[in-house]
């Protein structure tokens, strides 16, 4: 989608109402659903984080920006995902957080991104981490610096792939509850995308695919 397009949408978003947990629920193995209800957050005192889904324009068309994480001893290894981390106490809010966090992660900075809208907070039980996620935009093209510690590579989108229903499918993998589990996902640039990133990447459609409908583009 060209990016002028793209640019008419926008002023439509913030009126929409989320779709929350039915739009996680779709990228969500029924067992792990079963295991969601007996969560008690009280209880389990999660971590806070945020994450920043950033479009932007390269060669004239909208694109989404994602990271391929590097390999390290953590529940979230070499996964893909949004540019995002940790809430720190020295934070002002949760989008401070999303907006330092991805300067830090792909060196864009935050006066670069315009943010436009909160996004269904999303618990992550393997790490007991609350994620925050926030839709952003830049307006000019952009360049990305990754951190070499963190990103092992950026994956760089096309907005048009995004909201093709040719990259959703269903494959079997190893989880945190499951040795071998058939689990519903995204296949991006011969990635396979799941979890909590394809649960915010289910929101993010299903509210981009509204406001098309809702304004006949």
């Amino acid at each position: 989608m060209d990016f002028q397009d793209f640019l008419q949408i926008v002023p439509h978003l913030d009126a929409v109402n989320l779709p929350g947990e039915d739009a996680h629920n779709i990228m969500v193995p029924k067992e792990r659903l079963e295991n969601m209800k007996s969560i008690n957050m009280e209880l389990v005192k999660p971590k806070k984080a945020a994450v920043m889904m950033l479009f932007y324009p390269k060669n004239g068309m909208t694109h989404l920006v994602l990271i391929v994480r590097n390999s390290y001893k953590g529940v979230h290894s070499s996964q893909i995902a949004f540019p995002g981390g940790k809430y720190e106490k020295e934070d002002l809010d949760y989008e401070y957080t999303a907006l330092r966090e991805t300067h830090e992660e792909i060196g864009v900075h935050p006066s670069k991104i315009q943010v436009l809208k909160n996004f269904t907070q999303l618990y992550i039980p393997p790490s007991n981490f609350m994620v925050y996620p926030f839709l952003g935009i830049c307006r000019d093209e952009i360049f990305f610096y990754p951190d070499p510690v963190e990103v092992a590579d950026i994956i760089e989108l096309p907005l048009t792939t995004f909201l093709s229903d040719s990259i959703v499918v269903n494959t079997e993998m190893t989880t945190s509850y499951s040795n071998s589990i058939e689990v519903p996902a995204f296949k991006i640039e011969g990635h396979i995308v799941w979890g909590a990133t394809a649960m915010m990447l289910s929101e993010l459609k299903i509210v981009l695919n509204s406001v098309l409908k809702k304004i006949n583009f």
